[in-house]
């Protein structure tokens, strides 16, 4: 009912939006071409960004070229809800799509009336829409990872090179980031194209987890796939160079969650939704550095308003380079079922503390998740776990039986969010302020919620997991059916 009242409220005019539009046609069309770098997986750890461990001079060049947004967040900490919002300018909590690779299977998500994907805008718009990866091969399209139903054509293509003579193009470059390092070959592919690896000593790790040589080697080659995008950066802008593109297009480049971790990606921690994010082109301003607070999905309505298009009535969007543009207060995120796991957690961070609210605080932070469980890293933290090696920081953030039903940090003092301070009477103010404007945003924005592990888009999609699995006795297979079995009892538990 909160949805639907909230889209009635907001629902877009969108009439002026319905005729495609064109230049004036004595004259050529020199509306800016826009272009997102959007990668996977990974942190602000690029040194322009203050990683201080490697050099990303490609990434560095674009910051002195352009803005630089120091406080970027995403709305989401994993992939689907992430770019479902991005795509959109909307919350995924308000379009129903908030569930990490829901509306696969029999039941669906689709889009409340009036919001529509950014790439339809642009085509109505005249542009040519692409998606594709780094280099675009063959004719299919880069990853999209939408939740909701959207129709194909909304691209014309994979590359910008499909266009006709001197129209605009709204494309997405899609890089695999933080994903490279779990391939079987990454540190050959990146001793080849790098040079040289990173040296695993020589890796800083957060304080929580432990400098034992899985998590270091594993955090030096993330590091060596910051390189590497960093590598592929400049490809990008060599070819827009060399094509003779370079200052007709506004480049955007971020990413799409933090990395993949035990304290990152999945989780409303700042290593788990702080981004990085660049704006260089035709109107921006060059070696300019913000520190005030925006959205990932801030991107829909800046390219939209960049190209001269009308941003849709009820956008959450916001377009940050408006000359009237008034900054954020405060950046809010949600983390919900991710997988077959069920978790139901909401953020709100200002510039200096951020406030979270675990709805399922009976259950651990490391609940049991076959993506999460897979990776080497979370299994030797469970080893080092088991063998009672870990530190009392490490237990007490990653395996401490319960959580806080709310958390309060004071970033200013503790970036890494150790201390939780909800309960220090010193603070009783700031968390009174936090828990309100947390509860304005769920109200405001029609947060759709949790969805019940009995639900029928729970057992929908969980059905498409089981069918990846051909064996039915397969050991992936088994542990799946565990975990869906395990959430379904903690629910009838009232955990």
């Amino acid at each position: 009912m909160r949805i639907r009242r909230f889209i009635a409220v907001v629902a877009f005019v969108g009439l002026f939006c319905s005729a495609r539009m064109t230049p004036a046609d004595d004259a050529v069309d020199r509306r800016p071409n826009i272009l997102w770098i959007f990668v996977d997986d990974m942190s602000a750890n690029f040194s322009s960004f203050g990683e201080m461990t490697i050099k990303t001079p490609h990434v560095d060049r674009l910051v002195k070229e352009g803005t630089r947004f120091s406080r970027c967040f995403v709305t989401a900490p994993v992939c689907s809800p992430c770019r479902s919002a991005l795509i959109t300018g909307m919350y995924q909590t308000t379009i129903g799509a908030h569930h990490h690779r829901s509306g696969r299977g029999v039941e669906k998500i689709h889009l409340p009336d009036g919001v529509e994907p950014a790439p339809a805008l642009f085509q109505r718009a005249g542009y040519y829409t692409a998606i594709g990866g780094w280099p675009s091969r063959g004719t299919a399209l880069g990853k999209t990872d939408y939740n909701f139903e959207w129709d194909t054509a909304i691209y014309d293509g994979n590359d910008w090179s499909g266009r006709a003579a001197e129209q605009p193009f709204f494309m997405q470059i899609e890089l695999r980031g933080g994903k490279l390092r779990h391939g079987s070959r990454w540190k050959e592919i990146a001793q080849q194209e790098l040079g040289n690896l990173t040296d695993p000593d020589s890796a800083t790790l957060p304080p929580y987890y432990p400098r034992d040589p899985v998590l270091l080697e594993d955090w030096a080659r993330y590091l060596d796939t910051c390189r590497y995008t960093d590598l592929q950066v400049g490809q990008i802008v060599e070819r827009l160079r060399r094509e003779d593109l370079l200052n007709s297009t506004v480049i955007f480049f971020l990413t799409d969650h933090g990395i993949s971790h035990a304290r990152g990606k999945q989780f409303l921690y700042d290593e788990g939704i702080h981004v990085p994010l660049v704006i260089r082109g035709p109107g921006i301003e060059a070696g300019v550095v913000r520190d005030d607070l925006v959205e990932h999905i801030d991107l829909a309505a800046t390219s939209l308003a960049l190209a001269g298009i009308p941003v849709p009535e009820g956008m959450q969007s916001r377009d940050v380079l408006a000359a009237d543009y008034v900054p954020r207060e405060a950046v809010f995120s949600a983390r919900d079922r991710c997988d077959e796991t069920v978790d139901h957690i909401r953020s709100v961070r200002t510039e200096r503390f951020k406030y979270i609210r675990n709805f399922l605080p009976e259950r651990p932070h490391l609940q049991p998740n076959r993506y999460k469980d897979g990776k080497r890293i979370v299994q030797r933290l469970r080893e080092l776990h088991e063998a009672v090696q870990l530190d009392p920081l490490a237990e007490s953030l990653l395996f401490s039986p319960l959580r806080a039903p709310e958390e309060l940090y004071d970033l200013e003092s503790d970036p890494r969010e150790i201390r939780n301070l909800a309960d220090d009477a010193a603070y009783t103010s700031v968390l009174t302020d936090l828990r309100q404007r947390l509860d304005d945003w769920v109200e405001e924005t029609g947060d759709c919620g949790r969805e019940p592990e009995s639900d029928r888009m729970y057992d929908s999609d969980m059905a498409v997991y089981l069918g990846k699995d051909a064996a039915a006795d397969s050991p992936r297979r088994r542990v799946l059916q565990q975990n869906i079995s395990l959430m379904k009892r903690w629910a009838q538990e009232g955990k």
